[in-house]
Formats: C-alpha cells, structure tokens, sequence
C-alpha cells in the first residue's frame, strides 16, 4: 500500500528552526514531482515548495523563498523541508504531496494530488 508519513513538526519560537521528512513507502520504484503544502486554522490549503524527480528543479511560494529549503533523497524514498527564520504566519499542519501520475517533472500544484496525514509546526512569537 503506498503511504506518505510526515514528521518532524513541533513548537518553536519565531527565528527558529524545523526539518520536515516526509517517508515514501509502497511505490514501485522512479522519481516524481513531490511537494509540501500547509493549511493554517480556517485558511484554504496551499503550496509551499515543490521539487521535481531528479531534484534539479525546485518551486517555492513568495512567501517562503530564502527561508525554507525543499530536497531529497531519492536512495531512501524521503522528502525533506529545512524551514529556517520560522515567523508565526508559517503556523499550520504541512503535508507532504506527490504525483500520482508519478510524472518526475512537475506540472503545478494542482498536480500534486496524493496526501500525507500531515505534521503540525507552531511558531511563536
């Protein structure tokens, strides 16, 4: 069964520090376009950063370039979100996304249509 497990989220102050993971597990083998959204308490979800199967290319929101970092590793099937300089507003529960198409280049956001169960980050003032 193929699943995608977040982890990594948790509290911390504004200027801080978190690393996300995101484990693949269940697919067959190959590289695919792979991302991270977020959905605040009442807001609608959206796209942080999104990186493509070889990991050449990567797209993140305005509202987080210079601040987080999106990578993987495609030897140990896991997505990685370095998030630093955190600010409040980054509060919310982050997902980990891929394409079910299993396309490595990516095509969107919309595109990203396969889910994790998500990790919480909470920043503080």
């Amino acid at each position: 069964q193929v699943q995608l497990v977040e982890s990594g989220g948790g509290s911390v102050q504004a200027g801080g520090s978190l690393r996300l993971t995101c484990a693949a597990s269940g697919f067959t083998g190959g590289s695919y376009c792979m991302g991270w959204f977020r959905q605040a308490p009442g807001e609608q979800r959206e796209g942080v950063a999104r990186i493509s199967g070889s990991g050449s290319s990567a797209y993140y929101a305005d509202s987080v370039k210079g601040r987080f970092t999106i990578s993987r590793d495609n030897t140990k099937n896991r997505l990685l979100l370095q998030m630093d300089s955190l600010k409040p507003e980054d509060t919310g529960m982050y997902y980990c996304a891929a394409d079910r198409s299993l396309r490595p280049s990516c095509f969107g956001w919309s595109a990203l249509d396969w889910w994790g169960q998500g990790t919480q980050v909470t920043v503080s003032s």
